[in-house]
């Protein structure tokens, strides 16, 4: 399948589909804490993800007023401060930066760039708007707009979220791409009737048996490939 006819918004998740978050946080928990091996590093970065998911939840089932990423990372990087013996609030603070400090994934800007040129380009995150403007600063990901979930007060894949991105296009659902390395995230989108793009990345959630999505690539190059063929 080449050029997709009848998108008029090409809508991007951004935390893992666009940047590596699990290496920025694991980048910035060996500079915090020095010391530390590779091995306990990565169990850091996943105690760090299941408090955020965790908290994410609690949020989406009512158990908890909005909070945004901004401070459920603060409170991941508490976590993992206080799991590595460090109460240092410094050290708190320079982890909850790293959560911010993300690269990109190598084809990120110039798969953008080049879809950018065909269509608008938005972003669209769980991520809150001060972290937003510092994640794409930091990779590079130059976009026609921004959304963040912190509007909607709530986050993917809750339907809200997606309204969001809906409701800015001023488009009818399947005339949106919703591009992510998440199978979850698509299945919000799929939901709200916007058409889907799977973007393989190592850090993502792969389609299931059952799922059924518009597009799928092994990378964004190739999905830019695709989506720009005339």
């Amino acid at each position: 399948m080449t050029s997709q006819p009848g998108i008029d918004v090409v809508v991007f998740d951004i935390l893992g589909t666009m940047v590596d978050e699990p290496g920025g946080i694991g980048r910035g928990i060996r500079t915090a804490l020095p010391g530390i091996d590779d091995t306990r590093a990565g169990e850091l970065v996943a105690l760090w993800n299941r408090q955020v998911e965790e908290q994410q939840h609690q949020v989406l089932a009512g158990r908890r007023p909005y909070a945004s990423s901004t401070v459920l990372g603060f409170e991941a990087a508490a976590r993992v401060a206080a799991e590595a013996g460090v109460d240092h609030p410094d050290v708190v603070r320079d982890l909850a930066a790293a959560g911010q400090r993300l690269d990109p994934w190598p084809d990120s800007v110039r798969a953008l760039d080049r879809i950018a040129a065909r269509f608008p380009v938005v972003g669209l995150s769980n991520a809150s708007r001060t972290a937003l403007t510092r994640i794409s600063a930091h990779a590079g990901l130059r976009w026609h707009q921004v959304l963040s979930a912190e509007d909607a007060r709530s986050y993917k894949p809750h339907a809200d979220v997606y309204r969001l991105a809906i409701a800015n296009a001023d488009s009818s659902p399947d005339r949106l791409l919703m591009v992510a390395a998440h199978a979850w995230d698509l299945r919000g989108a799929q939901a709200m009737g916007m058409r889907t793009a799977y973007v393989e990345r190592p850090v993502g959630d792969p389609p299931g048996a059952t799922d059924s999505f518009d597009l799928a690539a092994t990378s964004l190059d190739e999905l830019a490939i695709r989506l720009t063929a005339t």
